[in-house]
């Protein structure tokens, strides 16, 4: 127990294990190859010069990029939902700015509420600094269009400098409720499993718990990403309940006429 708890904390530190050992590893191949093109380089400006190396060692093996996951599924996954529904305005709190959030922007403006700073002159992106615990910024039933994917574990956590307060996500999800519109839709996130907290990174949820919290609103569709990394499009929300760390993917709708 004190040894995995030793290496799941080790970048505490700034070492990580794994990556030490890679780079090791790799070492050789990294100077067979600065030699390789040392020999064969005929360009004065391109001579390698001893202070201006810079190794990278991780990359000789590595895939051409990351294309599953958590992050990459869900953000496809809402962002593909929107564009689908072309809604004319849409509000986010606290997803990923290079996923989601860029997905958006090329067809649509968005507002994003996040307690972080963030400097950006991005056209078509509204950005408002605020602790988005109770929404108290968002007028009730006045929000069509709303997401907040993999951020509802973190409040309450003070992980970003937010208040600790182990009720701040269930206040969170009740003032999502609140500001959705009747017939507005909400994508939301958060990982499922065995519910626990593992502070100060994230809280994992039963499935059964994120719908009693949102018992005000229709679950119009349901996709998990499961322990394997792997999308599993339109299932039962109850068969992520045996995992250690999924991804729900939650599409729900507050009653009333569909709102544009």
């Amino acid at each position: 127990m004190k040894f995995t708890a030793l290496r799941k904390n080790s970048h505490l530190t700034g070492f990580r294990p794994k990556t030490a050992i890679r780079s090791l590893k790799a070492a050789p191949q990294f100077l067979r190859g600065l030699r390789q093109f040392r020999d064969m380089n005929t360009i004065a400006a391109f001579r390698p010069r001893l202070d201006e190396i810079y190794p990278i060692l991780t990359d000789f093996n590595d895939e051409a990029g990351v294309a599953g996951g958590h992050y990459f599924y869900q953000d496809l996954w809402a962002a593909k939902k929107i564009f689908q529904r072309r809604p004319n305005s849409h509000i986010d709190i606290g997803s990923r700015f290079d996923g989601f959030i860029a997905h958006l922007l090329v067809f649509m403006p968005v507002t994003v509420v996040d307690i972080r700073p963030l400097t950006s002159d991005v056209p078509g992106l509204t950005f408002i600094r605020d602790d988005a615990t109770d929404l108290r910024q968002l007028n009730d039933g006045t929000v069509k269009s709303l997401s907040s994917l993999h951020a509802a574990e973190h409040f309450g956590l003070g992980r970003y400098s937010d208040r600790i307060d182990p009720d701040a996500c269930f206040t969170f999800m009740a003032a999502l409720q609140r500001v959705l519109a009747p017939g507005g839709i909400l994508y939301f996130s958060v990982p499922l499993g065995r519910e626990r907290v593992e502070f100060n990174a994230h809280r994992v949820f039963a499935p059964n718990t994120i719908l009693k919290q949102f018992s005000s609103l229709e679950l119009r569709s349901f996709s998990s990403i499961g322990d394997d990394g792997k999308l599993y499009d339109t299932c039962d929300p109850e068969a992520a309940a045996s995992n250690e760390f999924s991804c729900g993917l939650f599409e729900f709708a507050k009653p009333g006429p569909m709102a544009n």
